[in-house]
């Protein structure tokens, strides 16, 4: 089927379209890479800050609290109220709170400023996500797994990138070298002004044929998409408390267990950061073929034998041990998010917003609460303990088949 023109005025080709929504949909994922490339610094220089500032693991857990309950409490309202009154160009809006913050960074004398700073890294965060989400749905040509996927790929990448970097551009020059990222971010500004014009464009063409842009997913009753959204919100939940003490903690583990430098800490987390992009870029085509709920219960439940080993492995198992996991464990969020958005049609926002939002809480949460279990025990029991949190996936077994509504509808 031929999709919609973006123009009010001509007609597109349908291969013409497609190029349109490609372009947008990557420069949508570019803006999310350079994003979460930016707010990956903070984890990343972790050790310098608590070198300089003289801070404690509960400090470092309080930091990182800031910035991701900022940002959760902030996205499901943002979201709620662009599902009714959108607004393009807050996606570039977004992008500079979040630079004003990494200047705020470098530029930090005392532990309140970087908490200021976190805290409007996190604002710019609930701006950008969840518009950017819905503007990858729009632009997916009815693939919705596979653009949400390709969306999530590049902030994974982004985060990815964020701790390499920082090994060499951050790390010889201190915390004044987070300063050198404003260039990353006013290129995402830049960008986002494009998309945010395609999108005023879509939404006034959307306007003039709703039937376009309408969900055909049978509804389920109201309980039953109440208990299938706290099923998936105990998943994220899951997920996001693990991934909290690998990506926050992983260069304290392997420096305390290992006796690794700083610069093989972050290496190692580079590689595993890895990892977590290429299973996000998995998860959402494979979710489109074979079914959402299938890659749900691979991803949470199926990585649990692996989590369990990580604690006893030796430096290099440890390694593979993690890509093995990030790999696994990342192809969830795009099937949840998707399965998510097809149980409540026509909330593209607001469920974005929900789901990110608790996605970076939960961060924030177990950064603070495993931060204090590390200065009361140590690092490497709270991964013993954590690798016991992917056998909530056993939940899954409770989400309807949205596949088979579907075909009957």
């Amino acid at each position: 089927m031929a999709l919609q023109t973006i123009s009010k005025t001509k007609t597109l080709s349908p291969v013409a379209e497609e190029g349109v929504l490609f372009r947008v949909l990557t420069a949508v994922s570019f803006c999310h890479l350079l994003n979460d490339m930016v707010q990956s610094l903070l984890p990343s220089i972790y050790p310098i800050l608590k070198s300089s500032f003289k801070l404690d693991f509960g400090q470092i857990g309080l930091i990182t609290l800031t910035y991701q309950i900022t940002a959760s409490l902030l996205q499901p309202f943002i979201g709620n109220y662009t599902d009714r009154r959108p607004l393009p160009y807050s996606l570039p809006l977004g992008m500079t709170v979040t630079l004003a913050g990494l200047i705020l960074v470098a530029v930090a004398t005392n532990f309140p400023m970087l908490l200021i700073a976190a805290g409007l890294i996190g604002v710019g965060s609930a701006v950008f996500h969840p518009e950017s989400s819905r503007v990858a749905r729009m632009a997916s040509g009815g693939q919705h797994g596979m653009a949400q996927s390709f969306f999530q790929v590049g902030g994974n990448t982004g985060s990815a990138i964020g701790p390499l970097l920082a090994a060499y551009i951050v790390l010889p020059r201190g915390e004044r070298g987070v300063g050198w990222f404003s260039i990353a971010a006013l290129l995402g500004i830049a960008v986002l002004f494009w998309v945010s014009g395609w999108y005023k464009e879509r939404l006034e063409h959307l306007q003039q044929r709703p039937a376009a842009h309408e969900d055909h997913t049978a509804p389920l009753p109201r309980k039953k998409v109440i208990s299938a959204i706290a099923v998936l919100v105990a998943l994220v939940f899951s997920k996001y408390f693990y991934l909290a003490s690998l990506t926050i903690y992983y260069t304290f583990y392997l420096m305390e267990r290992f006796h690794v430098s700083v610069r093989s800490s972050q290496l190692h987390l580079f590689v595993f950061l890895g990892a977590v992009a290429a299973g996000t870029l998995i998860g959402g085509p494979v979710g489109d073929r074979v079914g959402r709920k299938v890659v749900i219960w691979c991803s949470i439940l199926g990585v649990l034998p692996f989590t369990l080993m990580l604690p006893y492995a030796n430096l290099f198992w440890t390694g593979v041990l993690s890509v093995v996991i990030g790999f696994v464990i990342a192809s969830a969020f795009s099937a949840i998010l998707v399965y998510a958005q097809e149980l409540v049609p026509g909330r593209v926002g607001m469920i974005s917003g929900l789901f990110f939002g608790f996605a970076f809480g939960m961060g924030g949460i177990g950064a603070a609460v495993l931060g204090k279990l590390a200065d009361a025990t140590s690092v490497i029991y709270v991964y013993r303990l954590c690798a016991y949190l992917p056998a909530i996936g056993l939940l899954t077994g409770f989400l309807p088949n949205l596949e088979r509504k579907r075909v009957g509808a």
